[in-house]
């Protein structure tokens, strides 16, 4: 654990240990960089039985994935450590974070990948099973599925498009509208036009098959319908962690996409207040593990970039003023 020692201090104070933390992370240990990375603990994809679409770790399991980093990261000389940051101000001409535990460290630069809370509509059963037969990304589960029966759970904006999406691994998708927007005349022809079956109102529950064809799942309706599905999908509301950044004035915002909110940043994670930076899903709502890891990569980089350039200011500041005070022999 990070100790209760006030003179603690760190370049920089990496928010989150997932894929984008930990890249970040190793690229500044690797840049000769003292890094401290404080992770919760609480991975977004936990529930996965591995991760996929990353090359050469297809299929590695979450935790794994993540074990493996921490190690590389500490070969380094980085720090990992398990904690809860639970504030962060300005101190001097860097940044103090609080931890939950009562200690604190001070950071030159802040790297917040704290990634973000999926919030799944109030519908019994799914919650228990997401990461399971519930999911969301067809990218990441996709082929789990194939040519089986998939429902699609409306929720929002982006409804319809993953119904459209998982057309591409199964020809038996249904779209249970559910609270989510009725599709509209041009959504109804695509749907109808790709052999999506709609079915209206809302969902109850999502059960353990009792007796509907060879499914595993039910998908209950109002008035007690039931629908036998393999998986089901569901678009949450995705929600960047970073409530402890309000001293700082960083709070999210309503994502473009209306997929949820996030932090906004530039091409390469630097936001709004100097000296922090973003990557991963509390920025990019949609990140894969692998893009996540590319943003941390490119963040840590110009996070050691800027510093440079700092000490670069500093180190001509204090040539000039020697220069200046140095008399001729």
């Amino acid at each position: 654990m990070v100790t209760r020692e006030t003179d603690s201090s760190y370049d920089v104070v990496v928010i989150g240990g997932g894929a984008a933390g930990l890249s970040g992370a190793l690229m500044l240990a690797r840049a000769r960089r003292s890094v401290l990375v404080v992770d919760a603990g609480r991975p977004r994809n936990a529930p996965a039985d591995g991760v996929h679409g990353l090359l050469a770790r297809e299929g590695m399991a979450p935790g794994g994935l993540l074990e493996r980093g921490r190690a590389e990261v500490g070969s380094y000389g980085g720090r990992v450590v398990t904690g809860e940051v639970t504030a962060v101000r300005r101190q001097d001409a860097g940044f103090l974070v609080t931890l939950a535990d009562g200690s604190s460290v001070a950071a030159r630069r802040l790297l917040v990948t704290a990634g973000l809370v999926d919030e799944l509509p109030d519908v019994p059963g799914l919650r228990e099973r997401w990461g399971g037969d519930v999911l969301h990304c067809p990218y990441c589960h996709g082929w789990e599925v194939r040519d089986r029966a998939v429902g699609v759970l409306a929720t929002g904006p982006m409804s319809v498009h993953q119904a459209l999406l998982l057309r591409q691994w199964s020809e038996d998708i249904t779209y249970f509208t559910h609270t989510g927007p009725a599709p509209d005349a041009e959504q109804a022809e695509q749907l109808a036009a790709r052999g999506i079956r709609v079915v209206p109102g809302p969902v109850t529950a999502i059960e353990p098959l009792e007796v509907i064809g060879s499914s595993s799942l039910a998908v209950r309706l109002v008035g007690g319908r039931a629908v036998g599905r393999d998986a089901v999908a569901v678009a949450p509301r995705m929600v960047a962690r970073a409530g402890f950044l309000a001293d700082l004035g960083l709070q999210p915002v309503d994502h473009p996409s209306g997929m949820g909110q996030h932090l906004p940043a530039d091409t390469v994670g630097r936001t709004d207040v100097p000296g922090v930076w973003v990557a991963g899903n509390v920025t990019d709502l949609s990140a894969q593990v692998g893009t996540a890891a590319a943003q941390g990569a490119v963040a840590g980089a110009q996070i050691n970039a800027e510093l440079v350039a700092e000490e670069t200011r500093d180190a001509v500041a204090k040539y000039r003023a020697q220069q200046g005070g140095s008399t001729d022999g």
